[in-house]
């Protein structure tokens, strides 16, 4: 009896030792990144300047890591997966490039849940990927996502992430910069989880300003109060860009739904479960929440994607400055074959100033 007592002991003991090791690996090699980090600045003399009354095309689109396709249901949803087989992985890839193909090309994209080095998507970098599919256009990346490992679930573990969002332009940006967004999950559970940010890419208009094009990812799976305390900052951020004179335009995956949002769906089933909108009066009333209605762009991931059945949304959406017109938008519905969200795309127009 008291030889299996000391072995138990020790057993407990041990089990302590390598959690307590494994928090503090986790805690040292921690990804802190700064509140702005320069990702890209132009060094050459001669630069674009883009005229104050073009037209602009522009695409979003949340890859998912090109790990959440239509038959995937996700763990941390409430689903039962935590990533699929290489085959699908390298399948979703291909996928995203032949839907990419179908859609005419953009002046601008916004990509978020683009994989570089990550067990969950093997290793594939999709960063270089979707760079050398657009080889002539310019390309910046924000970090968002860097895990030395995952622990979660236990009886298969998401291990190491390497993840974050990228920005592929006709033009190139005179500076591309990373704002880190505030807030966080306590700890330690922030040691495993996104810091997030917002990339902000800036060209140069023939008037002296400058279009200011932001690629942002918000919070997800928070009560709401980290999504709150991010749109205030973003909101003090492109009011201040404005003020200067420039033009903003802000896309991406904002983990919530435009003020009052309503759908007009015709198949699809929307969520209104867990809708969470951006406050009617976050924004001065001549600033536009530009989205289309018509088609979802997002599946909520606790079941595989049913029409229909599945909950649906529309999170993926832009923000534009009162001196940029909204010309065009539309939800482009490819049956969520690689990823959980659908591209959006838009056509814009800067309003020439006075």
């Amino acid at each position: 009896m008291r030889a299996l007592l000391k072995f138990l002991l020790y057993t407990v003991l041990l089990a302590a030792i390598l959690l307590i090791g494994f928090i503090a690996y986790i805690n040292f090699t921690d990804y802190s990144p700064k509140a702005e980090s320069l990702v890209f600045e132009n060094s050459t003399k001669h630069k674009t300047l883009l005229s104050d009354s073009s037209t602009f095309s522009i695409l979003s689109w949340n890859l998912g890591y090109c790990g959440l396709n239509k038959e995937m249901d996700f763990f941390y949803s409430g689903g039962k997966q935590v990533y699929p087989k290489r085959k699908v992985v390298l399948t979703n890839i291909r996928g995203v490039k032949s839907e990419l193909k179908k859609i005419p090309t953009s002046d601008f994209m916004l990509f978020q849940e683009v994989d570089r080095a990550s067990t969950r998507s093997y290793f594939t970098n999709q960063v270089d990927t979707l760079c050398a599919f657009f080889k002539t256009y310019n390309c910046t990346f924000g970090q968002n996502y860097k895990v030395s490992y995952v622990p979660i679930p236990l009886n298969k573990p998401m291990g190491r992430v390497n993840s974050g969002i990228l920005t592929i332009s006709k033009y190139i940006p005179n500076k591309s910069v990373r704002h880190s967004y505030i807030g966080n999950f306590a700890w330690p559970k922030s040691l495993f989880m996104l810091d997030r940010c917002f990339l902000v890419n800036r060209y140069s208009v023939d008037n002296g300003k400058e279009l200011v094009l932001i690629n942002t990812h918000n919070s997800a799976y928070d009560d709401g109060g980290l999504r709150i305390a991010q749109m205030q900052q973003i909101r003090k951020f492109v009011v201040n860009e404005y003020k200067r004179g420039n033009y903003v335009v802000v896309g991406g995956d904002w983990n919530q739904c435009a003020p009052g949002f309503k759908e007009h769906f015709d198949k699809d089933k929307m969520d209104y479960t867990s809708k969470l909108d951006i406050p009617y009066n976050l924004m001065p009333s001549d600033w536009t929440w530009f989205y289309d209605n018509r088609q979802p762009t997002n599946r909520r991931n606790k079941i595989a994607y049913k029409k229909g059945i599945c909950l649906t949304t529309v999170i993926d959406f832009f923000l534009l400055s009162p001196n940029v017109k909204a010309l065009s938008i539309k939800n482009i519905s490819n049956g969520f074959n690689y990823s959980d969200h659908q591209p959006v795309r838009a056509r814009i127009q800067l309003i020439p100033s006075n």
